[in-house]
């Protein structure tokens, strides 16, 4: 396919790169853990005996795996301050781990309490679980919210994610949203720390609250006024390679959604079943007044259903997210390293990243280079380099490793190098690249193996 983007002139200069808030993002969220346990260390004057220990030890396992829940839920709130300044995969990552940390708490907070209450009362383990879900207010909805949330770390670990679908593990995973709110309740009602303590409890309610208007802004209200004003439906579909398919979009005043090249949007076609989905997806050229372009390799039955959608199909966008863009560029030269379909955003960059640019495209085979001929066109264009990593005759991989990479490109070192492909790939290539003497704020990559 020939591109139906005008290109555009890439500044002969890098700009300063934005500096991540990622580490004043960490600390805050830090000081809020501490805060928690400096509410706890207040209202504990003191603890006798192993039921007290058991007992504290659960107040306060409980006490952070509810700070854990907020954090949890705003964390993926889809905040433009993170999706676009930190990244959405690093953001899915810190998720990831405040999840783990949640259901940890939880198990603790529900194993200490009920054998601190059931020393404390000298009963049963079981009697003891019996009645406080029966007789204590708000733990009956508690409890529902807290299978939940076992139901939803359960379908979260590799071994289950590998077993079930995308789609599947979404849906389970909305359900965290209902989880948080039945368990909102007796965190209130039970909790030492806020019964009598109108500031504890103020702060409490502003938490959560804060982390909901967050979430019903960036995740509802924000997509929908985006959806009604730019009007997106399917423009044409082509293919590009085999398996390879691009979709361009048409919409109005599309310049002014603030998109950069290297960023995505999640994309929700209602056509073809696809409605129910909704799947990230890099913008594969930099965006037009009118026209926005994705390029997708059919992986799956979602991404193989694209190819068969039909212009005027109506398109849902949420976004743009991501932050592989030249916002991150930190010299003067930079090398762009796709592999197979990871070419798309790194395609966008080619054409307006600044400075002087190579990139190198892995594949298989020649016929696996998709949007080839716009890359050398692009070359030509700009004075920019192309170079291809393909299979040999006998399918042996060629070699990205230190040594080769440090080979072709002496001065590596001093690049800035964008990464975009499989997750296994990006892994080596980052390695190779640390080890070629790449410094680690120079290594860009993004990932949607969320």
């Amino acid at each position: 396919m020939t591109t139906v983007y005008e290109r555009r002139a890439a500044p002969a200069v890098a700009p300063a790169a934005r500096r991540s808030p990622a580490g004043a993002v960490l600390a805050l969220l830090w000081a809020g853990a501490a805060a928690v346990v400096t509410l706890w260390w207040a209202d504990t004057t003191s603890v006798v005996g192993a039921a007290g220990w058991l007992t504290g030890a659960g107040r306060l396992a409980g006490l952070l795996c509810g700070y854990a829940c907020a954090v949890l839920v705003g964390l993926m709130a889809r905040v433009p301050l993170l999706e676009r300044r930190i990244g959405s995969d690093r953001v899915a990552r810190w998720h990831a781990m405040a999840g783990r940390y949640t259901v940890c708490l939880l198990v603790a907070h529900i194993v200490l309490i009920l054998l601190g209450y059931a020393a404390q009362d000298r009963a049963s383990l079981w009697h003891e679980t019996v009645t406080v879900v029966l007789d204590y207010p708000d733990m009956l909805k508690a409890t529902f919210g807290t299978l939940i949330l076992f139901a939803v770390g359960i379908t979260s670990a590799r071994a289950a994610r590998r077993r079930i679908s995308h789609e599947f593990w979404y849906y389970v995973h909305l359900l965290t949203y209902l989880a948080v709110f039945l368990a909102f309740f007796h965190q209130l009602t039970l909790g030492n720390e806020f019964n009598g303590h109108a500031v504890a409890t103020a702060a409490w309610y502003a938490l959560y609250f804060g982390v909901a208007a967050l979430v019903v802004w960036f995740r509802a209200l924000e997509p929908v006024r985006l959806n009604l004003r730019h009007r997106l439906r399917v423009e044409s579909v082509h293919r590009e390679a085999p398996g390879v398919f691009s979709v361009v979009v048409r919409g109005h005043r599309l310049d002014e959604l603030d998109v950069q090249a290297g960023q995505f949007f999640r994309w929700r076609f209602f056509g073809e079943g696809l409605g129910w989905t909704s799947t990230p997806y890099s913008l594969s050229a930099p965006p037009r007044q009118d026209l926005l372009r994705i390029t997708v390799k059919a992986l799956g039955d979602h991404s193989a259903a694209i190819s068969l959608l039909r212009p005027g199909t109506r398109v849902w966008a949420e976004g743009p997210y991501g932050s592989l863009t030249a916002d991150r560029q930190t010299a003067p030269k930079s090398l762009l390293i796709a592999g197979g379909v990871g070419i798309t955003p790194l395609r966008a960059l080619f054409e307006t990243l600044p400075g002087e640019v190579t990139l190198l495209y892995r594949a298989r085979t020649a016929e696996d280079l998709a949007l080839g001929g716009e890359l050398e066109a692009i070359a030509r264009w700009r004075g920019a380099k192309v170079l291809y990593a393909l299979n040999g005759a006998d399918g042996r991989r060629p070699s990205l490793t230190a040594r080769s990479l440090r080979a072709t490109f002496p001065d590596l070192a001093g690049h800035d190098v964008y990464i975009c492909g499989p997750h296994g790939f990006a892994r080596e290539l980052y390695e190779a690249l640390r080890a070629a003497g790449v410094p680690d704020r120079r290594i860009h990559h993004e990932s949607f193996e969320l």
